[in-house]
Formats: structure tokens, C-alpha cells, sequence
């Protein structure tokens, strides 16, 4: 009899608990969709950071409330904000258990990511938005106009790395044709400075020729010849009227020889006069 006292006690108390706490879940969702209406209020005066802060009530009073989190991200499309929609949206997505509440934010998402210009990406949540949704025919075409704008951006970028990878081979061929005339630029120059060279070389040979072509060396052996003569002392040179010193030597030499003839001629006389001895005196 204790035990069933006891169990109907904890029964009740467990009921009334149960109560309490359904009629505060009651009351939070209620104060919930107060937020969610003045939210929706200020959008239409497009007060979006008023509506911002009533949605966010509304999610922090009821945070499985998707109506809360999927209006919040509407305030940020109408703001221009689409990083914090798609945020706001993939959290519907989480949290909500509801096909249909899955089925728009996917199909808001799509949206959200086709004003971005990224058709891929919104490709992906058209097709999510039908597996929750399969006869929302307004999805479905939006999904072939997603795919249509994908499909031109892919062949768009195809063509871009085309005329980069043209671009670039333009590039490389400009390089190589430029190192190439810098090759051929640095070979003139080094055969007009061997030209130059060889001209220096041919000017210095030149240099050391006279006038005459003779080379220079054998030009300063004659001029030293030219000066050793120069240093030489000069025989006199016979004035006119004058003999010369050849010319007085035979003079002399023909004097001498008749004053030789002279003289013999007057030994002979002496020698006649004159008796010889043919015996020696004892």
C-alpha cells in the first residue's frame, strides 16, 4: 500500500512537471511568434535592423523555431547582406524537422546564391530543395535556368584559361624573343670590339711606319745611322781656287822625289873625281 502511495506521488508530481514545462514551452513559442510578428512589422517599413533584433528574439526564446531563423534570413536578403542569409538558412536547414520549412530554405538558398552569380553552388540547392519538394515546379525551373548559367560560366572559364594559356605562350614567346635580340645585340658587340681591335692593332702598325711605308724600327736605324754620320767629323770640303789636301800630297811626294834625283845626280858628279881603293893598306 506504501509503494502505491508512493508511486502515485511521484506520478502526479511527474505529471504536474510534465505540465509546467509544456506551459512554458507554450509560453516561449508564443512570445516567439510575438517577436516573429513585429519582426515581420518593421520588414514591411524596412526597418531591417529592428526586425534583425526581433527575429533574434524570437530565436533565442524558441530556437527550433524556423519561422524565426528563416524570416531573420529574409531581413538579411532585403539588406543586402547574403553571407548572413545563407548563414540564417543553412541553420533551417539544421534545425528544422519539416520537409516544407527544409524545401524553402533550400529553394531561398538557390536564390540567394543566383543574385551572387554563383551557379554551381545554386545548382546544389535547387536539387536539395526538390528532394524535400519534388512538384514545386517553380524550383524545377529554376534549377534549368541555374543550370543553363552554370554551364555558360564553365565554358566562360574555359575560355579565359584558353586566352591565359595564349596570353602566357604570347608572353614567353616576347621573352624569348627578346632574349634572343639581347644575345645578338651582345655578339655585335663583341665583333665590333674585336673589329675595334683589330682596327687599334692595323693603326698602331701604321704608326710605326714612315711615310714611305718603312717600318718604323728600320725608319729610327736610319735616323741613328743619319746621326752617328752627323756626329762623325766631316773631312774638309776644297774651297774653290784651293787644292785639295790629296793634291798637296803629290805635290809634296813629286818634290821630294826631284830633290831625291837631285841629290843622287850630285853624288854621281862627286863620285867621278874621286879614286877607288881596291887593296887594302898593312
Amino acid at each position: 500500500m506504501k509503494q502505491t502511495v508512493t508511486f502515485v506521488l511521484l506520478f502526479l508530481s511527474f505529471l504536474s512537471f510534465s505540465q509546467e514545462t509544456d506551459k512554458e514551452k507554450e509560453l516561449a513559442m508564443k512570445r516567439a511568434n510575438n517577436y516573429v510578428y513585429e519582426g515581420n512589422s518593421l520588414i514591411s517599413e524596412e526597418d531591417f535592423i529592428s526586425a534583425e533584433m526581433e527575429y533574434r528574439m524570437a530565436i533565442s526564446e524558441q530556437s527550433s523555431l524556423a519561422v524565426g531563423t528563416y524570416n531573420l534570413a529574409h531581413a538579411y536578403i532585403e539588406n543586402g547582406n547574403p553571407e548572413e542569409a545563407l548563414f540564417r538558412l543553412d541553420q533551417v536547414v539544421k534545425t528544422s524537422t519539416s520537409k516544407s520549412e527544409k524545401h524553402k530554405a533550400f529553394h531561398n538558398m538557390g536564390n540567394v546564391l543566383m543574385q551572387n552569380e554563383k551557379c554551381k553552388e545554386a545548382v546544389e540547392a535547387y536539387k536539395s530543395a526538390l528532394r524535400n519538394n519534388p512538384s514545386d515546379d517553380e524550383t524545377r525551373y529554376n534549377l534549368s535556368v541555374a543550370k543553363a548559367c552554370a554551364e555558360e560560366q564553365k565554358e566562360q572559364e574555359d575560355q579565359n584559361k584558353d586566352q591565359d594559356q595564349d596570353q602566357n605562350d604570347e608572353n614567353q614567346d616576347d621573352q624569348d624573343k627578346k632574349e634572343d635580340q639581347e644575345n645578338q645585340d651582345q655578339e655585335g658587340d663583341n665583333e665590333d670590339d674585336e673589329k675595334d681591335k683589330g682596327d687599334q692593332d692595323e693603326q698602331d702598325g701604321d704608326e710605326e711606319q714612315d711615310d714611305e711605308g718603312k717600318p718604323e724600327e728600320d725608319k729610327k736605324d736610319e735616323d741613328k745611322g743619319d746621326k752617328e754620320k752627323k756626329e762623325q767629323p766631316q773631312k774638309p770640303q776644297p774651297q774653290p781656287g784651293q787644292l785639295s789636301p790629296q793634291q798637296i800630297n803629290s805635290l809634296l811626294e813629286a818634290m821630294n822625289n826631284q830633290e831625291q834625283k837631285v841629290q843622287e845626280k850630285m853624288n854621281a858628279e862627286k863620285q867621278k873625281g874621286v879614286k877607288i881603293k881596291t887593296d887594302k893598306d898593312w
